[in-house]
This record gives C-alpha cells, sequence and structure tokens, in this order.
C-alpha cells in the first residue's frame, strides 16, 4: 500500500513538472500583431489578404523591419478589378498585381502627423530603370494619394510599423497621374487638355514598356506659365495660338526614355518639339530661342516615365 501511495505521489509531482514546463513554453511563444497579423483578422481585408497571398508578399509584411502600409479594404479592391476588366484577383497578372500592392507600401513607419504634403517613394518600381516609383501625398484636406485614393482611417499600430486605411485602390501612376495630383502643374494639366490640342493625355498615359513610353517630361510650374504669358505680351493661355501651343508642349517630352537626374548628361537631347542643350552641373535646359529653364524638381518617378519640374516654359524655334 505504502509502495502503491509513492507511485501515485512521484506521478502526480511528475505530471504538475510537465503541465508546469508547457505552460512556461505556451508563455514563451511570442504574440505577434504585424501588419499581416492585422489583414488577416480583419474581415473587411479578406481581399488584401489574398492578393498578399498571391503575390508572396504576406511574409515580408509579417517580419522584420518598419513600413508603412495603405491598405484598401474589400470595396476598393472590387472597383479595382471592375475598372481594369478583371473577374477575380486571379485574373490579375501576378508582377502587375505585386507591383500594384508595392504601391501601397513606403519603407519606415510614417505616422499620420508626419505625412505631409509632397512626394514620397514606394515601394514599387518603373521596370526600364527599376527606380522606385513616386507617390504625391496631399494633405490640405485630410490625406489623398496621387489624387485618387483617400485616408479614411489612420494610424492603426501594428509590431512593424503603421496601417493608414483607404478607400481605393492606389493604381500604378503615370505621367499624367503626377500632372493632375499636383496642383503646381494645374495650368500645364489645362495647356494638355485645350481642345485644340492633339490627345496628349491619352499618349504620356501610355503603360510603361510599350512605345512610345517611358517618357521624360520636363513640367513647368503655374509660375513658369504665368512669366510665360508676360513674355509673350498674353493675358491668358487661350491667347497662344493652337500650333504655337502644341510645338511648345511637344518640347518637355522625350519619348523612350527614362532619363533620370542622375542620367542626364551635358549636350543635346532631342524632345518630340525641338532639340535641347543640357547642362547637367547647373541643372538647366536651353531651348532653341536661348531662354534657359532651371530644373527645381526632379525624379517624379512614374511608371511610364519620369518628371523634372522647370521653372521656365520651354519653346521651340519662334
Amino acid at each position: 500500500m505504502k509502495n502503491l501511495f509513492k507511485i501515485a505521489l512521484i506521478t502526480f509531482v511528475t505530471f504538475g513538472i510537465i503541465s508546469c514546463s508547457n505552460d512556461d513554453d505556451n508563455d514563451s511563444i511570442p504574440q505577434t500583431n504585424s501588419i499581416a497579423d492585422f489583414v488577416a483578422a480583419n474581415k473587411d481585408y479578406t481581399s488584401l489578404k489574398a492578393a498578399l497571398d498571391k503575390a508572396g508578399l504576406t511574409a515580408t509584411l509579417a517580419g522584420q523591419g518598419d513600413f508603412t502600409v495603405f491598405a484598401p479594404n474589400n470595396d476598393a479592391f472590387a472597383a479595382f478589378l471592375t475598372a481594369n476588366g478583371f473577374a477575380s484577383l486571379d485574373d490579375v497578372p501576378t508582377g502587375l498585381l505585386t507591383n500594384v500592392l508595392l504601391n501601397h507600401v513606403i519603407s519606415g513607419k510614417v505616422v499620420s502627423g508626419n505625412l505631409a504634403t509632397g512626394y514620397v517613394n514606394t515601394l514599387a518600381v518603373e521596370v526600364s530603370s527599376g527606380a522606385n516609383l513616386s507617390m504625391y501625398v496631399n494633405t490640405s484636406s485630410g490625406v489623398k494619394l496621387n489624387g485618387m485614393s483617400n485616408v479614411t482611417t489612420a494610424d492603426i499600430m501594428a509590431d512593424n510599423g503603421v496601417i493608414h486605411a483607404v478607400d481605393t485602390v492606389i493604381a500604378l501612376p503615370t505621367v499624367v497621374t503626377f500632372a493632375t495630383a499636383d496642383p503646381t502643374f494645374a495650368t500645364l494639366v489645362a495647356a494638355l487638355t485645350r481642345p485644340d490640342q492633339p490627345d496628349f493625355v491619352g499618349v504620356l498615359s501610355t503603360p510603361g514598356g510599350t512605345s512610345p513610353a517611358p517618357f521624360t517630361v520636363f513640367a513647368p510650374t503655374n509660375d513658369a506659365f504665368g512669366a510665360l504669358l508676360v513674355e509673350l505680351g498674353a493675358g491668358d493661355l487661350n491667347d497662344i495660338d493652337g500650333p504655337t501651343l502644341t510645338a511648345a508642349l511637344n518640347t518637355h517630352v522625350i519619348a523612350g526614355a527614362n532619363v533620370r537626374a542622375e542620367n542626364l548628361m551635358d549636350g543635346v537631347v532631342g524632345t518630340l518639339g525641338a532639340d535641347l542643350i543640357v547642362d547637367a552641373t547647373n541643372a538647366t535646359l536651353t531651348d532653341p530661342n536661348e531662354r534657359v529653364s532651371k530644373i527645381i524638381v526632379v525624379n517624379v518617378q512614374a511608371s511610364n516615365g519620369v518628371v523634372h519640374a522647370i521653372d521656365k516654359v520651354l519653346l521651340p524655334q519662334l
């Protein structure tokens, strides 16, 4: 009887030690709250989770590092699929889907209070150069991205970054996207879309990898157009005749090349309208009339080309 009692006591103590050990093991397993965890646990983001899984990006957003993710909900993905003629996520080419998703991710943790009007780089890339795509952030009234997507809920904190919910999938930007999203180029857009002009918007929206893309666009600011009107003695844009305006706009576009600032070289470069003289050291362009324009913002990278802002409108030979 005493032996039976001892065996029972030893068994009880041993079981207790094993149980405590298992509890300790469970307690040692870290409970994560990564960006990927948040997406997986939220029924509003089942489409985003499926997209991340298909693109092989779930592990990235579950891993180390800080990320800022602009997260489209299910309705946003449904609208994106419909707008682009896809019946489901399965129909979206994986390479395209991956780049679109990366266009929603910024490296580093950027809370809403640190978002400011201007350009940031996403993790998406332009194919011919491998350069990261730009994103235009406008904080003048809430937060709008590339002129198309609004932040609806900000600062959802995760272990490896921060999530901002958005109401629209942020499509890969074209050079037209930045011209229309950035109010600095409002007069340029008015010129490009004037009824007597060619379909500049259609041409400059040509997808990357499709001729005549990519484009390098030297984009005059509103102030540059204002100075041009004074120079020409014109009251407004409508005082410039159609053929002259067309030739002038063509003089700001290089077709078939994504020429970033670091690749600009001294010499003559041909645009669709005229040859320009590049002074890479001083970041200037000289048109056929010996008018000099300064490059004031560089490398606004789109999926089908790159935009550099300039402070004077370039003109063909007058």
